[in-house]
């Protein structure tokens, strides 16, 4: 049986015989058969087109270990989706749901779970549905790329959030006003958010440990076989250093004032003053051990970028360029085209119509 198939088509009659009920998931069982009114944490989990099967999974598991491990519901769930029937991960793994998008009690947590091409996940059905839904002052999250529809929605303005990193520099762009954080995951008051992948599973073991205490979601990461349990303060990537295969403190402050600076790209000689070294020394230091030149290395950094903000947002391809530090959209696509074999105005076409 699979386990992600939760709505199993099983006639009520059946489930007196404990023969069959021992086949029947528990999560699924948690949901169907504990009564209204007693307290139960319910939790609705909106699977958005193209969602994460890994931030869904990683965001689910917690609350199933943690009924078994307390021998009680302490959380229940349901899955939702556009159109009622079931949603297609970005693994091309289809989750059968249980409800469309219907009006929820406003006990219920709402968690949108998000993944590739959030833009298009992002449609005035859903974004309306979750305005609504948030008038009734209930908590709601979103994992992994879900909160730039959150943001979207106007449900997130005045409050801390985080999203993946690879769509970090893209949220920048569309949403300036909003406080956006590098870490794992934002709790601000009752706006949950996640930069998905794991980072999921030690949101919701936060959220476990606030509502039954440390020593139950412990035992929920023991059984996860979770090591290492990070908080709202650990940063989503790894460390420069762990990145790039070198531990070299002046390379390394170099690069992160690149990444801190692909708008404004500043000067080699400006970046070598500022670590107390010569241009010729940053040169030497960065052939040696990346291989490339410090030009060529923050080239790449800012094309990267604007990649990620022509498949990611609806910007156009020279305000893409400005955000990325090109001040000729010509000199833009020249660079674009040598780095990625094709034209800024290709790439997002390709995005586009993906015949």
């Amino acid at each position: 049986m699979n386990f992600i198939d939760h709505t199993l088509k099983i006639d009520k009659m059946l489930l007196c015989d404990p023969h069959i009920v021992a086949f029947v998931p528990i999560f699924w069982r948690v949901y169907e058969v504990h009564k209204p009114g007693e307290m139960t944490s319910r939790f609705v989990f909106v699977l958005l087109q193209n969602f994460s099967l890994m931030a869904f999974t990683s965001a689910i598991e917690p609350l199933r270990i943690a009924n078994r491990m307390a021998e009680k519901p302490l959380y229940a769930w349901r899955l939702a989706s556009r159109n009622g029937v079931s949603e297609t991960c970005s693994g091309g793994v289809t989750v059968n749901v249980d409800m469309g998008l219907i009006d929820l009690d406003r006990n219920d947590t709402i968690i949108f779970c998000g993944g590739m091409d959030i833009e298009k996940a992002a449609t005035t059905e859903m974004l309306n549905w979750a305005r609504r839904q948030a008038r009734k002052g209930m908590p709601i999250g979103g994992l992994c790329t879900a909160p730039h529809l959150l943001a979207k929605a106007g449900l997130v303005d005045d409050r801390r959030v985080t999203i993946h990193w690879e769509n970090r520099e893209s949220f920048i762009e569309q949403f300036p006003d909003i406080d956006l954080v590098g870490s794992i995951y934002a709790i601000d008051r009752n706006r949950y958010t996640s930069a998905g992948g794991t980072a999921a599973a030690d949101l919701m073991l936060r959220l476990i440990a606030n509502d039954h205490g440390r020593d139950l979601a412990n035992a929920v990461a023991d059984q996860m076989i979770y090591t290492t349990v990070r908080t709202d303060r650990d940063e989503q990537r790894l460390s420069i250093p762990t990145r790039i295969g070198v531990r070299h403190p002046k390379l390394s402050a170099v690069i992160k004032t690149m990444e801190a600076n692909l708008e404004e790209p500043i000067s080699p000689a400006q970046l070598a003053e500022d670590v107390g070294i010569s241009t010729r020394q940053l040169e030497r230091l960065f052939r040696r051990y990346l291989a490339r030149s410090p030009k060529r290395y923050y080239m790449e950094m800012r094309l990267q970028k604007a990649r990620h903000l022509l498949l990611q947002t609806d910007m156009s391809v020279i305000n893409v360029a400005l955000a990325c530090g090109f001040t000729s959209p010509s000199h833009f696509s020249k660079c674009y085209r040598t780095h990625f074999s094709t034209t800024p105005y290709r790439e997002r076409g390709t995005q586009e119509n993906p015949s």
